[in-house]
């Protein structure tokens, strides 16, 4: 990433969500927080031990890898007939900060890209706001391809709910940041007006992880008033990856 075009990109973030100081309350770390934590490739999580309420008991294992979860993503066979490609997680899972929004958005597909469009440069502006980029997160989504008018059936909600929380242990974020009402819904079994503002302990196979909830950048970008409680949102991500 560009470091004049981040800062910039960065600067104008910040502008709309209405900060108009360069203090903080106390003082951090910017270099430990912006990089990645180097590790070992994460050791394969055990199996869910239940499914979610409402769904019918799973007869497959899941993923034991990354890799394969990404398989697992990719394979029609798990939204069968939805009209959007299905794209894969992009990032950096060492870098200790997952991002997990709900669907590819209409136009991703065609470019190859998450979150692309006007939303995407809008991420790109609330990451850097942060000290980060996409090459610094691991991007992923509940569903992997767009479904019919952006909905998820229960009965595959309670699938795909399943396999996110998998995805998380996997992964093995220190942090993870939910992107609107669907994710929160997955993860936390309550909607984002609810999630928001406050750390959850969010329980996986593997442990736990500290998660923090906030609009999608499509919703930002219709509602611009909201954009200053989404740097609340992200600044109390930012405590948490500073503990």
């Amino acid at each position: 990433m560009d470091l004049r075009a981040g800062a910039m990109s960065a600067l104008g973030w910040w502008l709309e969500a209405g900060v108009d100081t360069m203090i903080d309350e106390s003082p951090r770390d910017w270099l430990r927080a912006a990089a990645p934590a180097a590790r070992a490739d994460p050791a394969p999580a055990e199996p869910a031990a239940h499914s979610a309420p409402g769904a019918a008991a799973p007869t497959d294992t899941l993923p034991a890898t990354i890799a394969a979860m990404h398989a697992r993503l990719l394979d029609p066979a798990l939204i069968p007939g939805a009209p959007g490609a299905a794209l894969p997680p992009a990032g950096n899972t060492a870098s200790g900060l997952m991002v997990l929004a709900d669907m590819p958005e209409a136009e991703d597909a065609a470019v190859g890209q998450l979150i692309s469009g006007d939303a995407g440069r809008l991420l790109d502006r609330m990451l850097g706001a942060i000290g980060r980029d996409r090459a610094s997160i691991y991007l992923a989504t509940v569903a992997p391809a767009r479904l019919a008018g952006g909905r998820v059936p229960p009965l595959l909600a309670a699938e795909l709910g399943r396999l996110a929380l998998h995805h998380v242990a996997l992964a093995r974020p220190r942090m993870l940041l939910l992107l609107g009402d669907g994710p929160c819904r997955a993860l936390l079994g309550i909607g984002l007006a609810d999630a928001r503002g406050k750390l959850h302990d969010l329980k996986h196979q593997g442990g736990s992880v500290a998660a923090v909830a906030t609009f999608p950048p499509r919703y930002l970008l219709r509602e611009q008033g909201a954009k200053a409680k989404a740097w609340q949102d992200l600044r109390l991500l930012l405590g948490g990856l500073d503990r």
